[in-house]
């Protein structure tokens, strides 16, 4: 099977021979083979862990997003994703990365609030003229 897994600007990662990919919906987990019938679901941030044809498993965390399975192809469209080497690399590296992606965001939230409250005030102080 192949996965492509998807980001806003880039394809993050594309995997061939993949026999299976569990990943996290709002239902719970979700397990999907080669010849599972097709599908689209929504995804919600988790791990996403894949086996290829050499029997390894492999993580990725994902935010949430989309997976739509066509034929012998997955693609999974997510608004971020980490690989890591082994579960515990990868907390680290998603708790560094997420949440410093959360403040940014958080701050910039922030930054228009007040750009909105500038306007409007300054929009008052015209109409009232």
């Amino acid at each position: 099977m192949l996965v492509k897994i998807l980001l806003p600007n880039q394809v993050f990662l594309e995997l061939r021979d993949v026999v299976s990919v569990v990943i996290e919906t709002p239902e719970g987990s979700f397990g999907i083979l080669a010849n599972r019938l097709d599908c689209v679901t929504p995804v919600v941030p988790g791990i996403l862990t894949y086996q290829n044809s050499a029997d390894q498993h492999s993580y990725i965390a994902v935010d949430e997003g989309m997976l739509v399975k066509t034929g012998k192809q997955l693609l999974i469209s997510v608004r971020r994703a980490v690989v890591g080497s082994s579960l515990e690399q990868l907390h680290q590296t998603v708790e560094q990365e997420f949440l410093k992606a959360d403040q940014e965001q958080l701050e910039l939230r922030s930054v228009l609030a007040k750009l909105e409250t500038t306007f409007l005030k300054q929009f008052s102080s015209i109409s009232k003229d």
